[in-house]
């Protein structure tokens, strides 16, 4: 699947977009936190792609930013119509990217941040958008286990589905050549520090890039 190039505006297409940075783990892994970080330090060098959803609301979130809540039929007629570069279901509610969310980013010269699922991934890997992937891994299951607690948002039974989702997510996150870094996130200033190096030349890159006024 061809992106980038309809990804371009007029006024810019003699550029190269900057490569996205597609980060993974599963729920309870920290990658949001993670991102909240790089996003806070670098708001100038990243942006997040707002992903579309089916679920309801948590509180706190905020359509447009958090992601964008819709309907499933909404969402599957968008899918039909080629909007979305990848999606997948998950506990009854869809979720995905479509391409306008990483074509607002990508205008806008920033690195486009797609925090997406496995299977998201896994079609990432058949377009031309060649990201940088990050995979961000929970120290045990134990761990996660209790971070997923202590949110106070799971049911026993969305808990389990989760836990088992990981055990999934996890084998494919540490088999080689799927990522090009994995964080083992156990000390959250440690596993920033990592990213955050990982992606120095990107944003001095980005940065050297920006015409003093």
């Amino acid at each position: 699947m061809r992106i980038i190039d309809e990804y371009l505006t007029v006024g810019r297409r003699s550029m190269s977009p900057p490569r996205p940075l597609v980060v993974c783990g599963p729920s309870g892994s920290g990658k949001s936190t993670l991102l909240k970080l790089l996003l806070t330090d670098h708001d100038d060098c990243f942006a997040l792609s707002v992903s579309h959803t089916t679920r309801k609301p948590r509180p706190g979130e905020i359509n447009g930013k958090h992601y964008h809540f819709v309907t499933r039929e909404a969402m599957q007629k968008a899918i039909a119509d080629g909007e979305f570069i990848e999606y997948t279901e998950f506990s009854g509610n869809m979720y995905g990217t479509s391409k306008r969310a990483v074509r607002d980013v990508m205008n806008s010269g920033r690195i486009c941040i797609l925090d997406i699922e496995i299977e998201g991934v896994k079609n990432v890997k058949n377009t031309d958008l060649n990201p940088t992937y990050v995979f961000i891994k929970p120290p045990s299951l134990q761990v996660l286990e209790d971070r997923l607690r202590n949110r106070g948002t799971e049911t026993e039974k969305s808990l389990n589905l989760r836990l088992s989702r990981a055990l999934t997510e996890i084998a494919y996150g540490e088999q080689q050549g799927n990522f090009d870094l994995l964080i083992v996130n156990d000390r959250l200033k440690a596993a920033y520090a990592s990213l955050e190096t990982f992606l120095r030349k990107e944003i001095e890159g980005l940065s050297g890039d920006r015409p003093e006024f």
